[in-house]
């Protein structure tokens, strides 16, 4: 199944804030993982995270942390954050369960 995928606002001013570099592999990664199967979870990569209801899932990419969640057949990336700003934002951003 091909998802669509959504970026916020915010996540959309968090890419433009990144790295170039950093931000290719971003895009690389979310089209990568995001668009067909986003919600399989694997050790190196995406995590459904626990303690929260929003976001639901974490997305690692070298220092960037990608916090997104899934409905039926979309895929809203709620923020692109690095891995230093990540539990703040969780903190701040997540809706706790």
């Amino acid at each position: 199944m091909r998802y669509e995928i959504v970026l916020a606002p915010e996540a959309v001013q968090d890419l433009k804030r990144l790295r170039t570099h950093l931000r290719a592999m971003v895009r690389d990664a979310i089209e990568r993982h995001l668009r067909h199967q986003p919600t399989r979870t694997s050790r190196s990569g995406i995590k459904r995270l626990r303690g929260v209801s929003r976001p639901q899932y974490r997305l690692r990419v070298g220092d960037a942390r990608i916090f997104y969640d899934v409905s039926e057949d979309t895929v809203e990336v709620l923020a692109v954050i690095l891995k230093s700003e990540a539990d703040a934002w969780l903190r701040r951003g997540g809706d706790p369960t």
